[in-house]
């Protein structure tokens, strides 16, 4: 049942805008009240979509719990659920009460739609999973008791005279980092300092959904969602394979010429998917034994695939971008822009380094022919001409983000359903979207509740405080972009790119400017430590997707990719003391 919704809603967010496109041209005028549908379909997209992930254990989650034995893995999954569904239930309760706000006093969204029916996927996908925590916390029904005594929790703060003479703020923040060290959801740890901090300094908890119903007023966040589905379908289509076959012909004559390849593939489909756990997931099993069988070493091959994973986030139409534009009042376009040479940088180092291994390891090179490039270039043409489409929409004015992003999903449709028939509609489409939603609601949902922790940051004047310390103690401009690279990479190993944005980019920003530091500049210098930050050991995200997805111990993994993130440190370190690599494509430098 909640499988279909997720395709009902999605299906809806991408028609709509599609129309309205239609209809601009057709008619010179749009649909009354079709975007604000759309954008409050996107936070009913994230609860569905989180409900999906916690039902198959696919909420986003720090990885350190994995380095502990294996047999406290059944008493640790116990005690971090619980936590984790004490926070769902503190968070539903808030919920409720901002339905029955919305539902006396707000106002209607379109078609005669009130906000609070759209409002109540917050309550009931709060609900929902806290629901999944407790029933996926053991295979015994003794365990999950023990994981629902965590609704006590809510309660147990409720009875304020019994925990008014503690000071429960410093211990409760201890207790949330312990738990999401051992294994409860991102969501959790950012929702629960959320609750705890404002009903701490006596403000109303549902402040915190207060803020999570934000995403329903962006008119940005909407081509997230729609952008993830667009690159799921080609993913799943095929696309990857046919890229491939054009890349190899193109450079495979080179030395090390696959490894090339391959890394061009990985850097074209990162900005697409959203995320670069599922380029890793979905195309490392078609590149690992491709290079390996080309005579490549294991160790630089399974490198390469992790580390590539992430390696395009800087090129359009990357969420992360997307997003840290939003958040940080930046114009998109010159982002973009912006990341255009330290992207390239990036991937030049990364497969460099691949293809000089290769090369010293007499891995195998393909001969040119000009037969094999033509009918290539002929089979990937729908696939390369789909960045032209729409980004040219975009710079051009002729659609939105919201639209463009609407545009891929019918594009990548059309070409995949349609064209090349590589998929289904009654076999595929279910569930290529279903498994979008469980991502969408997997790092949203996280979104959602980063919203309220950063409100409460705001509103404590915490970002204030940050820049009279460090300004305070650091004098120098160059010192303290190796401070911000330092600490960001540390961010990135801990964090997803996601929530890092919501949470750091209102304490870093106020502070590159006051140290002159441009912000588009700032925007480049964060997002490539962000990505720098997924292969960082012990904890680095992509480390563990890998090892996961090659079936090898994450000491193996840590040392394939040990080499790479050497040389992507040093660009990283370009990127951050050269402003003018990264602004000169904007107009910004002279």
């Amino acid at each position: 049942m909640t499988g279909w919704i997720a395709v009902a809603v999605l299906a809806m967010m991408a028609l709509l805008p599609l129309v309205e496109v239609v209809a601009r041209v057709a008619l010179s005028g749009g649909i009354s009240g079709s975007i604000p549908i759309v954008q409050h379909l996107t936070l009913v997209i994230t609860f569905v979509g989180a409900a999906i992930a916690a039902r198959d254990q696919r909420l986003l989650a720090l990885s350190t719990a994995k380095v502990l034995p294996k047999s406290w893995e059944p008493a640790l999954r116990i005690f971090s659920s619980a936590a984790a569904v004490g926070i769902c239930a503190g968070l539903a309760v808030a919920s409720w009460e901002l339905v029955r706000t919305e539902r006396e006093f707000g106002a209607m969204v379109g078609w005669g739609i009130p906000g609070w029916i759209f409002l109540l996927s917050l309550p009931l996908g709060f609900a929902a999973v806290g629901g999944w925590l407790i029933w996926n916390s053991s295979g015994s029904w003794s365990g999950r008791a023990l994981a629902a005594l965590g609704l006590g929790i809510p309660a147990a703060f409720a009875w304020w005279p019994f925990l008014e003479t503690f000071n429960i703020r410093t211990p409760g923040l201890m207790f949330l980092v312990i738990a999401t060290a051992l294994g409860m959801p991102i969501f959790g740890a950012l929702g629960g300092a959320a609750l705890l901090l404002f009903w701490y300094d006596g403000s109303p908890i549902a402040s915190v959904p207060t803020e999570t119903y934000r995403l329903a007023a962006s008119p940005m966040l909407p081509a997230i969602p729609l952008f993830t589905l667009g690159g799921y379908i080609l993913a799943e289509g095929g696309a990857s394979r046919r890229l491939m076959r054009l890349f190899q012909a193109l450079v495979g004559w080179m030395p090390g010429g696959l490894a090339i390849a391959a890394t061009l593939v990985l850097a074209f489909f990162t900005p697409l998917t959203g995320a670069s756990g599922v380029t890793i997931l979905s195309m490392g099993g078609l590149l690992l034994p491709l290079l390996m069988s080309a005579g490549y070493p294991e160790r630089t091959s399974m490198g390469l695939v992790t580390v590539s994973g992430s390696i395009g986030l800087l090129f359009p139409p990357s969420l992360p971008v997307i997003l840290y534009a939003f958040y940080a009042n930046q114009p998109l376009e010159k982002l973009f822009l912006a990341g255009l040479l330290p992207g390239c940088l990036l991937v030049v180092v990364v497969a460099g380094w691949a293809a000089r291994s290769g090369y010293r390891a007499g891995a195998k090179k393909t001969p040119f022919e000009l037969g094999e490039a033509r009918q290539s270039l002929w089979e990937a043409k729908w696939d390369l001409l789909l960045p032209v489409i729409v980004l040219s929409g975009i710079w051009a004015g002729f659609t939105t983000l919201v639209e463009a992003a609407a545009v891929t999903v019918f594009y990548a449709a059309l070409v995949e359903f349609g064209i090349w028939r590589s998929l289904s509609i009654r076999k595929d489409l279910a569930r290529i979207t279903v498994e979008c939603a469980t991502l969408i609601g997997g790092f949203m949902i996280i979104l959602g509740v980063a919203m309220g922790f950063t409100n409460w940051l705001i509103f404590e004047q915490i970002p204030t405080h940050a820049l009279e310390w460090v300004q305070a103690n650091i004098e120098s401009k160059w010192v303290f972009l190796l401070a911000l690279n330092l600490f960001l990479i540390v961010i990135g190993a801990l964090m997803d790119i996601y929530s890092a944005i919501i949470v750091v980019v209102p304490l870093v920003a106020p502070i590159g400017a006051a140290y002159g530091i441009d912000p588009i500049h700032l925007g480049i210098i964060f997002l490539a430590n962000m990505e720098l930050g997924y292969l960082m050991p012990p904890m680095g995200e992509n480390l563990f997707l890998a090892a996961y997805r090659f079936d090898k111990p994450l000491t193996t993994v840590y040392r394939s990719t040990l080499p790479y993130t050497a040389i992507l440190l040093v660009a990283v370190l370009v990127i951050t003391y050269w402003p003018e690599f990264s602004l000169a494509l904007t107009g910004l430098v002279d």
